[in-house]
């Protein structure tokens, strides 16, 4: 098609996109490029912010390294993640799904029930969780795989600290008869994300700050159900009202309690804290994501 003005560049893109084989592409795709062209028409959007755009764009990918994930962190502080998962799951904060993160790695080491995740000197209080996990009639579903990963109470992941060993804070469970894991933790805080990249520069330019409220991730998987992907939110973290991920909503903060006398488990000083929460797995596919990170950071 010859352009002969400028609403002809749309009609020409969507006209070639009608070629695509793929129904589900041609749609996203086609749906993609008028808003797009049309968000460029009402910002009236000049070449020399297209050209910094495109750096931006390139920059996101420069940033991205097999243990930091920059793609994901822009689309969960842009609320795209959060977005895309209520529409997915459940609107109004009511589902018990949650967004990926930009943390997870798929090989958590195998853990046996009750077992502890910390795998090298944590500083920080313990924490004792016991989760349920049931489908929407409260039947428990035994033999899930239930893989457990957080950051530490300094509010650094183990793949972006090389002082903690492979894979601390991270676990892989099985629920037993009862739908049931519990296992002993440290309480997590809440934590900067990475600002020295493309995001960074969407912060400042916004005014915003880079925390997120302290939580904890889970995500369950088993044959006939939906992989349910979670995040459970300490209710007292200072920030779970302009977290910078927006990933808060009322339903997944939980009650993490706090005791003061002491623990039976051996090695627990006062104070220590418990956590208790029921998921619900809805019937689906079972289905892993891709994996965001792979690998952990090195000393410098």
């Amino acid at each position: 098609m010859i352009i002969e003005k400028q609403e002809d560049v749309t009609t020409a893109v969507l006209s070639e996109l009608k070629r695509s084989p793929n129904a589900r592409f041609k749609e996203i795709m086609s749906a993609f490029v008028r808003h797009l062209h049309d968000f460029a028409r009402e910002v009236k959007l000049t070449e020399e912010e297209l050209r910094t755009a495109a750096s931006y764009v390139n920059a996101i990918g420069k940033a991205s390294t097999q243990s930091h994930n920059e793609a994901i962190l822009m689309a969960g502080s842009l609320g795209l993640s959060c977005l895309v998962c209520l529409l997915n799951n459940g609107n109004g904060g009511e589902t018990d799904a949650s967004m990926l993160g930009p943390f997870w790695r798929s090989s958590s080491p195998p853990t046996p029930n009750g077992g502890s995740i910390v795998r090298s000197p944590t500083p920080g209080p313990a924490l004792f969780v016991n989760a349920w996990f049931r489908d929407a009639a409260g039947r428990p579903i035994a033999g899930a795989e239930v893989d457990i990963w957080q950051s530490s109470p300094e509010g650094l992941y183990e793949n972006q600290d090389p002082s903690q060993a492979d894979m601390n804070l991270r676990g892989k469970f099985h629920t037993n008869g009862e739908g049931q894991v519990s296992f002993r933790s440290v309480k997590p805080a809440g934590y900067p994300i990475p600002i020295d990249g493309p995001v960074g520069d969407l912060l400042r330019a916004q005014g915003r700050h880079n925390m997120r409220p302290a939580h904890l991730h889970v995500l369950a998987s088993k044959e006939g159900f939906k992989t349910l992907i979670s995040q459970v939110y300490v209710p007292d973290d200072p920030h779970l009202e302009t977290d910078v991920q927006f990933g808060v909503t009322r339903r997944l903060i939980g009650n993490y309690v706090r005791h003061h006398e002491p623990a039976s488990e051996p090695g627990t000083e006062a104070p220590w804290y418990s956590l208790d929460y029921n998921f619900i797995m809805e019937t689906g596919e079972s289905k892993l994501p891709a994996a965001p990170i792979s690998g952990k950071a090195e000393a410098a």
